[in-house]
């Protein structure tokens, strides 16, 4: 790997601060503490800041050798939010707040980009301007879709904007990127099913929403089998349904609610077109009445194809070519998903490794369990932070030194 020698140098000290971001987290839109640290050191390199986009967003603005003259700019962002869970870890710095844990390495992306922005910070070998954006809230909070509508890139001008998420099970070392669909859209719904209550023992005196609820439930599986093309990916996943409160009672009212994930805005469409008629029609085919609500959140994540040319070009030049893979799309959600919608871009993984990483802390850093994302054993490998900074870095050299890209068409936004 050719990692950049003064990233190497400082890799200790950034690891220092990604344990204590680490052992301190914070939730959607509460990250001051974090955003405080991310701010004070971007200061104290000397890189003007931004605070207050999102609530508790951080922009860091790092000048070329030109003084941003040519007007050339990149973004580059990280997210710094962590998740509402509590942490199974016992190495030193293990969660100090119970109920709240960096089990998605937020930690870890914020550590990358501030290991990038200290080497910015002496090394302005570039012309233009890199935008260097702190997101909070992307565990279900649309961070990034509030820092865009606080001016996000009204008041800071980019011609493409780049994310990455560290990715479990991939080797370090690697890194993937694939144009088009990456991550799917999130999208939940609810759907109330209003029959008419009674005495269990008394069926044909009431309206039993129950059995109603359970052909509705079956009748979406229809939907990705036989209304939505085959070669389309799509998940309908029913993960509650509530109703009665006694084993002799017939509820009035039986609820389901669980989410939807797919990769395109026309099947999303297809979907909720569906679910609302096949939950209507099929209540109203047994005197039931049906109230249906669909609530879509994330939007699908999709790199455009010549940022993820430019990225997979400079991934090889660090890792080689063999170790630029292509992305695997899963149905996993990201609300970087707003920020392609706006500019071109790409979202990459980099490889986070296996868990073994663990072995080597004091104080129960092996502890049995996998360490997956959304894991309560999960941990961020620090080894990735020269790697993922030199990344950061070399993008974003190489993007200001090459020919401005012309406009091209973006993604609709359904």
């Amino acid at each position: 790997m050719k990692l950049i020698e003064p990233i190497l140098a400082q890799a200790a000290a950034i690891t220092q601060l990604r344990r204590d971001i680490h052992a301190h987290p914070e939730l959607c839109f509460e990250e001051v503490r974090t955003a405080d640290l991310v701010a004070a050191k971007l200061t104290e390199w000397s890189i003007p800041v931004h605070r207050g986009l999102g609530t508790t967003g951080v922009v860091g603005i790092v000048q070329g050798r030109d003084g941003g003259q040519s007007g050339r700019a990149i973004g580059l962002r990280a997210d710094m939010d962590a998740l509402p869970m509590t942490e199974f870890n016992t190495f030193p710095h293990a969660s100090k707040h119970a109920g709240k844990m960096h089990a998605c390495g937020h930690d870890g992306h914020t550590a990358m980009l501030l290991a990038a922005a200290q080497h910015f910070a002496t090394h302005r070998d570039f012309d233009g301007t890199v935008y260097l954006i702190f997101q909070p809230a992307e565990e279900g909070g649309g961070g990034a879709r509030e820092m865009i509508k606080d001016g996000l890139f009204e008041r800071f001008p980019m011609e493409a904007v780049f994310g990455m998420h560290n990715w479990p099970g991939m080797d370090v070392g690697t890194f993937a990127v694939s144009p088009g669909p990456v991550m799917a859209s999130s999208n939940e719904f609810k759907i109330t099913i209003h029959g008419k209550g009674g005495h269990a023992a008394l069926p044909h005196m009431g309206c039993d929403p129950v059995p109603i609820a359970c052909q509705v439930v079956q009748g979406f599986q229809t939907i990705l089998t036989r209304n939505k093309k085959p070669v389309d990916g799509g998940v309908i996943s029913v993960t509650m349904i509530h109703a009665g409160e006694a084993t002799n009672v017939i509820p009035d009212s039986c609820e389901i609610q669980g989410t939807v994930r797919c990769f395109t805005f026309e099947v999303l469409d297809l979907i909720e077109q569906r679910m609302k008629e096949i939950s209507e029609g099929v209540s109203a085919a047994f005197g039931a009445r049906c109230e249906f609500e669909f609530k879509r959140n994330y939007p699908p994540t999709i790199n455009t194809p010549y940022e993820v040319d430019f990225a997979r070009r400079v991934m090889a030049g660090i890792v080689g070519d063999e170790r630029a893979t292509e992305q695997e799309p899963v149905m996993g959600a990201e609300d970087f998903s707003y920020m392609l919608l706006e500019k071109p871009g790409a979202y990459c993984f980099i490889g986070n490794g296996t868990g073994a990483h663990r072995a080597s802390y004091e104080g129960g850093g092996h502890d049995a369990g996998p360490c997956t994302l959304h894991n309560p054993r999960y941990d961020f490998n620090d080894e990735l932070i020269p790697l993922g900074a030199t990344y950061w870095v070399r993008l974003a050299e190489q993007w200001l030194a090459h020919e401005a890209p012309a406009n091209r068409p973006m993604p609709a936004k359904g």
